[in-house]
């Protein structure tokens, strides 16, 4: 389990193919200090098994869905993926619930300054359009995991979905290296989907509210 706090930001080393399976290496430091082969990390929100640990450097297998269900298929050599090892028993829960199970492949729309009373207030917007299979489960100032991110909805307007990022999470993360268009890993709230299983289809998730709660005892 991961928290969507991002630790570091590795670079892709390399992408190998083997028949229909891909191996990918990445380029890392701060993630690798306790790292041991057979342990999870989240990568760019989706998780991986960590083999052939280097001193800067680590490898995991890519099955087939992998690479066709994530944003993966962008990756090239040099690109940014964002690092977090798996959370410790005695750990800060810092973020949200996060499994690395990518539930869909959002849009990133773009990236823009949030001005401020003076200037530039060093915030961002994040627009990005969601996938049918996110949307249902997005409510505004519900938990979204973006490329392995925590982040909270601001603003939600059918598939299209706006975040507010500050400034550490831009430095810290791979956001700023994307282009408008590139496509994004997304995880909705696990809780979310826990409720729609637990109604057992007596209600659509888009038609969920508060009131069908209440009467279910939540």
């Amino acid at each position: 389990m991961f928290t969507g706090i991002i630790e570091e930001v590795g670079s892709v080393r390399s992408i190998e193919q083997h028949g229909e399976d891909r191996s990918i290496t990445i380029t890392a430091m701060n993630t690798l200090s306790d790292l041991r082969t057979g342990d999870s990390i989240s990568v760019s929100g989706v998780c991986l098994t960590a083999l052939d640990i280097q001193a800067d450097s680590f490898r995991a297998d890519l099955a087939p869905e992998t690479w066709a269900r994530t944003s993966f298929s962008r990756l090239r050599t040099g690109a940014k993926v964002n690092l977090e090892r798996s959370m410790s028993a005695g750990g800060r829960f810092g973020g949200h619930i996060v499994q690395g199970h990518v539930d869909g492949v959002g849009k990133l729309i773009g990236l823009e300054r949030i001005p401020g009373l003076n200037g530039d207030s060093g915030n961002w917007w994040l627009d990005l359009e969601l996938p049918p299979e996110v949307e249902r489960y997005t409510v505004h100032k519900g938990s979204l995991a973006i490329e392995g991110i925590s982040l909270t909805v601001a603003k939600l307007d059918g598939p299209r979905c706006r975040v507010a990022i500050i400034p550490h999470t831009v430095e810290m993360t791979n956001l700023s290296s994307l282009a408008p268009g590139a496509p994004l890993n997304l995880e909705a709230d696990l809780i979310a989907k826990y409720v729609e299983k637990m109604l057992g289809g007596r209600t659509t998730a888009s038609s969920l509210r508060v009131e069908d709660l209440v009467r279910q005892g939540f």
